[in-house]
């Protein structure tokens, strides 16, 4: 990150390592866009084509209309309509996805908001279309919304630091676990009401935040193949920044497996974690020593964020 939040989001798109922005940024984008169109069309008297070009970007229940609108499954999960719906979401990816940036780095970030948004798709489609209670109503039904990724991005930073505290108005002092717990029974209790959709999906989400971490603690990074997709885009527009590559082989401790990095032959001593300190390879075996030991969550904050860093591909 390299200023206050404004100029963060002002300038997401002319720095790397802040997926979070540039999250936050296409979402208030497409947001804005589809704001006008609708006051506009409505305006002009075609606000029924305004339901119809926005339903081809909504994600429908129904399998049939979703294999005409494959793409749906991707671009809903960036697509609100109503103001309040979009400051929520927003704010809640901000709030979690900071201590994601900081354990984590910035691709694996978005590798959990995409995750957990096709998650969350797929719990919808399978739930809708396996479930009585919404037989008859699957055809009619759509989903939007940013939900399920954040959802995503609020369990998984609950699981990788339950005890996290965060200060809310009015309650003070709540670790982020017991924040998550409740939005998630808050979830499940409303998923056979008026926004039974977007409930379902959050769960989807949820569930994929917990696990995307638990595996990634064992070693096994699910956001691979995103992240692949997300350099291959990177390098098409240009980005030629040298990178530093690592490569890395499971080795089994007495506490676990967890990862063992070896630099490859092509890099340098140490590479360069977030807050301008670097880590050696002396230092990244040290704190494997400790997992060893002690666990990963013997470790502090600085020697998780070091190691999650060094081990980025």
């Amino acid at each position: 990150m390299y200023g206050n939040f404004w100029e963060n989001l002002k300038n997401a798109f002319k720095h790397g390592d802040n997926s979070l922005y540039k999250l936050i940024a296409i979402n208030l984008i497409v947001w804005a866009v589809f704001m006008v169109l609708r006051v506009v069309m409505t305006i002009g008297g075609i606000g029924d084509t305004y339901g119809s070009l926005i339903s081809w970007f909504m994600m429908p229940a129904s399998l049939p209309k979703l294999a005409i609108q494959p793409w749906s499954i991707f671009t809903y999960m960036f697509l609100h309509e109503g103001i309040f719906h979009i400051l929520f979401n927003m704010l809640f990816l901000y709030w979690f996805g900071l201590l994601i940036h900081q354990y984590l780095g910035s691709r694996k970030l978005a590798n959990l908001y995409i995750l957990g948004g096709l998650a969350g798709g797929l719990f919808y489609l399978l739930i809708y279309n396996l479930a009585p209670y919404f037989s008859n109503s699957v055809d009619s039904s759509m989903m939007l919304g940013a939900s399920a990724g954040v959802f995503a991005i609020v369990v998984g930073a609950a699981t990788l630091s339950p005890n996290t505290t965060f200060f809310l108005i009015l309650l003070g002092p709540v670790k982020i676990k017991y924040i998550a717990i409740f939005y998630v029974v808050l979830s499940f209790a409303n998923s056979a009401g008026a926004n039974a959709g977007g409930e379902l999906a959050h769960l989807g989400g949820a569930l994929m935040g917990f696990l995307y971490v638990t595996q990634l603690r064992k070693g096994n990074d699910w956001g691979v193949p995103i992240q692949k997709v997300g350099i291959f885009f990177e390098n098409l527009f240009g980005s030629n920044r040298p990178r530093v590559k690592v490569s890395f082989r499971k080795t089994q401790s007495k506490s676990g497996s967890f990862s063992s990095f070896n630099k490859s032959a092509s890099s340098s001593k140490t590479t360069p974690v977030k807050g301008g300190s670097e880590a050696t390879q002396e230092e990244i075996d040290r704190i494997l020593d400790k997992i060893a030991d002690k666990g990963y969550d013997a470790l502090s904050k600085d020697e998780k964020r070091k190691l999650f860093e060094f081990s980025k591909k």
